[in-house]
Order: C-alpha cells, then sequence, then structure tokens
C-alpha cells in the first residue's frame, strides 16, 4: 500500500478533561465479553453520564466499554471509562468538586487538557477507539516525543485523527493518553504496526530512548 501524506496538527481544545474508569469483574483475557454485570454496569453509567451533561460544567460525557486489551504488564484492564470534557479547563475544579461527580466512583486516572491534536476523533462515534497509555520519567516531554510520531502514524498506517491528553498535576499514573477513532479493528491495527520493521525502528526506538511505556487499550463508545 502506498504511504500517505503525513496529517498536520491542528488547534487543540480548550476543554478540560476528566478520563475515570470503572472495573466491574475480573478478565482474565484480551476480550472483554459483554456479561450481564457488565451490560446492567454499562445501563448505570449511562444515567449518570445522562444526568452529568446537564451541569453547566460539563460539555460532554463518552461512556466507554473495553472491548479488547492487550496482555502487556502495566496495561490498565478496567471495564469501564468515562471521558468528560468540560467547557473549559478552569471548569475542572467545581466539577471534582461536586457531589454528583464524587458519587460516581471510580478510578481518576487522569485531570488535565489536550496538549496537542490531529483530526477530529469524534467525528463519528461508530467503530472502535484506541486509547493508549504512555508512561514515562518526568525528565521525558511525553507530548514532543508524540509529535514526533505522527507523521509515521498518519502516513504509514492511515491513522488520521488523534487526541493527546497530558495532566495537569502528578496524582496521574500517565504522561500522556492518546484517544484515537480507529479506522479498522484492533488486530488489523496492530498488525499493521508490527509487521513493519520501521515501527520497531522509529515507533519503538524513540519510546525506549526516552524511557516510555505504550499501554494500548481498545473500547466501543456506548453514548
Amino acid at each position: 500500500m502506498a504511504e500517505r501524506l503525513p496529517l498536520p496538527l491542528i488547534a487543540s481544545e480548550t476543554h478540560g478533561f476528566i478520563y475515570v474508569t470503572f472495573t466491574v469483574q475480573k478478565n482474565r483475557g484480551p476480550i472483554f465479553r459483554n456479561t450481564q454485570r457488565r451490560r446492567a454496569y454499562a445501563k448505570h453509567l449511562l444515567g449518570a453520564a445522562a444526568e452529568l451533561k446537564n451541569r453547566a460544567d460539563v460539555e460532554s460525557v463518552r461512556v466507554l466499554r473495553a472491548h479488547l486489551v492487550p496482555p502487556l504488564p502495566g496495561v490498565p484492564r478496567h471495564d469501564f471509562a468515562l471521558l468528560i470534557r468540560t467547557p473549559d479547563f478552569d471548569d475542572l475544579g467545581s466539577l471534582r468538586d461536586s457531589e454528583q461527580y464524587a458519587q460516581l466512583g471510580g478510578t481518576e486516572c487522569l485531570v488535565g487538557n489536550n496538549a496537542a491534536k490531529i483530526g477530529d476523533t469524534e467525528a463519528t462515534l461508530r467503530g472502535t477507539f484506541l486509547l493508549n497509555h504512555f508512561t514515562a520519567p518526568s525528565s521525558a516531554n511525553a507530548v514532543d516525543v508524540w509529535k514526533g510520531l505522527t507523521d509515521w502514524y498518519t502516513s504509514t498506517i492511515g491513522v488520521d485523527n488523534s487526541t493527546a491528553l497530558t495532566p495537569a498535576n502528578s496524582a496521574s499514573p500517565y504522561e500522556l493518553i492518546n484517544y484515537v477513532r480507529l479506522n479498522s479493528p484492533p488486530p488489523v491495527f496492530l498488525l499493521s504496526q508490527l509487521l513493519r520493521p520501521s515501527f520497531h525502528r522509529l515507533v519503538r526506538g524513540a519510546l525506549k530512548r526516552h524511557d516510555m511505556r505504550a499501554l494500548p487499550a481498545f473500547y466501543r463508545v456506548l453514548g
């Protein structure tokens, strides 16, 4: 397949972002099946998300259900996640201090902002979404490393969107979380990287030089 032209960065979103995760039951394999317990919890989260959307300090709420999580050491293996946007970064405080937010429970994995962006990740909510969790030492500039890899992903793999989220404080275990809508099923996306020598040379090489790890998990958006 011929390579495409790289896609440029566009203006970052000015929203605040909160990424909260929820674990309903243990999962032994990489596929997260839609069990009865998960279906019941999905209904609960969709109801909570609908109520959150009525708040003035909430722009949008996405409910994501885990679909496939590769068996990598340290990869997050939760069943559900909420990705919450606030109208402005400064609205994060009022939402997090609210009783309504506290009642969600879950684990707060990131509170922050959109540091860089390519295309429109939510142009459609159909298909599979990737949340790639990057760990890195504090000395590494994870956003700059990510920017250095975007040309390869857009031109070689055909990724046409990416929303890079970074934490506003040191509480997050991740230096960057990349939110991407995929144009192919997860196995095809993974193999299209692993079977290319340039992936190991350029992408894995860059991550290794900066002591960064990529921990991908794949989701379906429920609402």
